[in-house]
């Protein structure tokens, strides 16, 4: 089984940059961490039809993830940063893509119909993983350098709309 048809990367770029426009006007002004997650989980997952799976994981203690806003089926409630590749971006701090799930024995599987998988650490102004940002496909390899650098820059997006990072304005 294949899943879901992957775009080239022209056309990921564009769905990219119509999810950003779209996020920066709906979250514009808003600082509530939750409203600003929901809001990007949705459209994310409208955007990319090829991720079957797109949410929030927020730090709410040391070594700790609890799943936020999401949109696709259930997710793991908890998972600590020793497990999954979650676990392993909040950790390591950066992001991870994992093109075949079934070779990453890290892998924690939420959905048996899930076959790759990006994960993007949000940080806040001192460095701490604050969140990380998570998506799953049912097509293989659906994750490349272009889902990372547009993921990376929503990531900073959000952590800038609800004051974990400051706006450029303020950064100047």
């Amino acid at each position: 089984m294949t899943g879901p048809a992957v775009p080239c990367a022209a056309d990921k770029e564009q769905a990219y940059r119509d999810a950003i426009d779209t996020i920066e006007s709906q979250t514009a002004g808003e600082a509530d961490e939750v409203a600003v997650m929901a809001t990007v989980a949705c459209e994310l997952r409208e955007a990319l039809p090829y991720a079957s799976w797109v949410g929030f994981y927020r730090v709410v203690a040391p070594g700790l993830l609890k799943v936020g806003p999401y949109q696709g089926g259930h997710g793991c409630l908890t998972i600590a940063f020793d497990r999954g590749v979650c676990g392993a971006a909040a950790t390591l701090q950066a992001t991870q893509i994992v093109p075949d799930v079934r070779m990453a024995a890290h892998h924690i599987a939420c959905s048996s119909a899930t076959l790759s998988e990006i994960v993007v650490p949000l940080l806040d102004g001192a460095g701490e993983t604050r969140a990380v940002l998570d998506l799953d496909s049912d097509a293989p390899a659906a994750f490349d350098a272009v889902d990372r650098f547009r993921l990376e820059q929503v990531c900073e997006l959000v952590a800038r709309r609800i004051g974990w990072l400051p706006s450029p304005e303020e950064a100047a």
